[in-house]
């Protein structure tokens, strides 16, 4: 037996423990970083074209006042000159002639059994608003409206031209006779259901200003058929959140740190 307490002896070495295995780095799955979007060298602009300039919208608009004033003054000289028997310049055979004719009123003979202190101040006023709505409309138009590019100025040109007459004459000079069969049948329908309606095969005399105003129109309706159908373009889709990361990709957010070395117990 031993003697605890007797200086003698040498104490029993420790037992020294094996070292505990180093925790292996754990590696969450981290979602994949998504692919950067390729920056765009050129802005949106130039892809889709120049934005509409009022040079152009001038340009377009002088052109169709200038057809139609010079047309008009072409018909009130050559027309006017005719034989009464003959007054007419037949182009088309029953389809479509040149003659004389000047209208008071509106489009259908609109106003034109009012008084001239009713249906000149009425037209004017129209005027005058419908160029300032096509000016200030064609300001706020897109590089993708072509439509309306070419549709306002021809509208415009086509009402500068009618106006003018109203302010010169106080009519407006037609010229343009077409006749067909579907007119007459058209005519025989409304008849039926507005009283008093004449049948003819007979459109209503027209001019240029009436056909650039007609053609605008329809780029307008155009440009309101085309903006609505891409009115919703489609979103990309959103990168995947930090809960939802789709299994299988792994991405070190930070560099690991190294393990620290178990502590040795002291002697």
């Amino acid at each position: 037996m031993t003697d605890p307490l007797d200086p003698s002896q040498e104490p029993a070495s420790p037992v020294e423990e094996a070292p505990a295995p180093a925790p292996e780095p754990s590696i969450a799955p981290v979602a994949a970083a998504a692919p950067e979007r390729p920056v765009a060298s050129e802005p949106a602009e130039s892809a889709a074209g120049s934005r509409p300039t009022f040079v152009f919208f001038g340009l377009v608009a002088a052109v169709s006042l200038f057809a139609d004033v010079s047309t008009k003054a072409w018909a009130e000289i050559t027309l006017s000159r005719r034989n009464p028997l003959e007054p007419s310049i037949e182009i088309i055979k029953d389809h479509l002639a040149f003659t004389l004719a000047y209208n008071p009123g509106g489009a259908w003979g609109l106003f034109q059994r009012h008084s001239e202190y009713v249906r000149r101040p009425f037209f004017l006023l129209v005027s005058l608003l419908a160029i300032a709505f096509i000016i200030n409309l064609y300001g706020r138009l897109t590089p993708g409206q072509r439509a309306l590019k070419w549709g306002l100025p021809l509208v415009l040109g086509g009402a500068l031209g009618n106006l003018s007459d109203r302010i010169v004459r106080s009519n407006v000079i037609d010229f343009i006779d077409y006749q067909a069969k579907w007119i007459e049948a058209m005519n025989r329908l409304i008849a039926k259901l507005v009283s008093g309606w004449s049948i003819t095969d007979h459109w209503p005399t027209f001019n240029v200003a009436d056909i650039a105003i007609c053609v605008g129109v329809g780029l307008m309706a155009v440009d309101m058929f085309t903006s609505r159908r891409g009115a919703s373009p489609s979103l990309p889709p959103k990168p995947p959140s930090v809960d939802q990361q789709p299994i299988g990709t792994v991405s070190v957010s930070s560099p690991l740190s190294e393990p620290t070395p178990p502590l040795k117990p002291e002697a």
